[in-house]
């Protein structure tokens, strides 16, 4: 096990993932206790925000990783292996728009064109191009439901666990895209390299 560099996500999966390790077997005691610290190099662990473990596992900086299913379809072009649904953070990528009438919707009908604010550009793009309809993507940092409130955009594509910050903002889900849970990835050299480490990692996955 202490072959193996875990990477590890900050946010809302980090209480999770963290007794997820515990129950593998591996001592997170020190990770709990240092809020600062990034690197436990000890147990195997470097922890770091969820969009950038995809980025730390394909260049090898870590032989696995844990980070959203959400983070995988965005950064779809990374060169990773996609092992285990882990099952726990579970949240629905929607497109959602202010409540009452539809203004996507009636924008498609008028203009042939969507204007949608998001944080997962990519995704955003193919599902609108899957689903044979044109969007113009705003890309935004921030709040994104502050976009169709303001009239920046008609509708977002956004992440939602319970649709209470919708709600709380005038916002309804209109469609659902994606179903997202913590994913398990590996590099896919390590993968090879070190497959017996991983094998185990996956054996007790299973047992717990």
């Amino acid at each position: 096990m202490s072959r193996l560099r875990i990477a590890v996500p900050r946010g809302a999966l980090f209480e999770d993932s963290l007794d997820l390790l515990d129950r593998l077997g591996i001592d997170t005691s020190a990770v709990r206790e240092n809020d600062r610290r990034l690197l436990f190099d000890e147990v195997g662990i470097v922890t770091m925000r969820p969009s950038d473990v995809p980025t730390y596992v394909e260049a090898g900086a870590a032989d696995l990783g844990i980070t959203g299913k959400d983070v995988l379809l965005e950064q779809s072009e990374r060169e990773l292996y996609e092992l285990v649904d882990l099952g726990y953070g579970s949240c629905t990528m929607v497109l959602a728009t202010v409540a009452g009438e539809d203004r996507a919707a009636e924008a498609l009908r008028r203009l042939g064109v969507v204007r949608i604010a998001t944080k997962y550009p990519r995704i955003a793009a193919r599902y609108f191009l899957d689903t044979g309809r044109q969007a113009e993507i705003v890309e935004v940092k921030g709040s994104v439901e502050l976009a169709p409130l303001a009239g920046l955009v008609e509708g977002i594509v956004d992440l939602t666990a319970t649709g209470t910050t919708l709600r709380e903002n005038g916002l309804v889900v209109r469609e659902e895209i994606a179903h997202c849970t913590a994913r398990l990835i590996a590099n896919p050299v390590a993968h090879k390299l070190k497959a017996e480490a991983i094998d185990a990692i996956l054996e007790r996955l299973d047992a717990v």
